[in-house]
């Protein structure tokens, strides 16, 4: 899928995942509709909804991680242009948008993982630098077994007597 055309639940999952050294989990609300996260930014910790599309407050952590911005409200085309250059990006990038706000977050995932993106895994999942892995039933921890007692006597089994 080509960045330039991410907009809402996309764009906003996208730009979840190119926040890797925030974002630890990244789950769905409001029947799949919403981007909901876990993480921590610079101290300030965030659980919850995660709508940069929609939200200056949330697209605030990618303004924040810009090192060089230049935008146009509008261009000839209607749209607006945004070039920048982000921490941990790998260049000057550019993109466009419906709004700044767009364009902005666009030129993020850009300069993160280049002009195409896969299409969303809608599923929860932790990220592991710029990979994300599903998170599924928690699995017994090491040397625990979830299993019922065995009256015969198996290893771990105590023998107690019966009350």
């Amino acid at each position: 899928m080509n960045v330039a055309d991410l907009s809402g639940l996309a764009l906003d999952y996208w730009v979840a995942r190119s926040l890797h050294d925030f974002v630890r989990e990244i789950h769905f609300t409001d029947s799949g509709r919403v981007v909901s996260i876990r993480g921590n930014d610079r101290g300030r910790a965030w659980d919850g909804r995660f709508t940069p599309s929609t939200s200056w407050e949330a697209a605030a952590v990618v303004l924040e991680r810009a090192q060089r911005l230049e935008v146009r409200e509008r261009t000839r085309d209607g749209s607006a242009h945004c070039v920048a250059d982000f921490e941990g990006g790998h260049g000057t990038v550019s993109a466009h948008g419906e709004s700044l706000r767009n364009a902005l977050l666009r030129a993020f995932v850009i300069s993160r993982f280049g002009d195409t993106v896969d299409d969303v895994l809608r599923q929860p999942q932790a990220l592991f630098g710029m990979r994300a892995t599903p998170i599924g039933e928690q699995a017994s921890p090491l040397g625990i077994e979830n299993e019922l007692p065995k009256p015969d006597g198996e290893i771990g089994d105590i023998k107690s007597t019966p009350r």
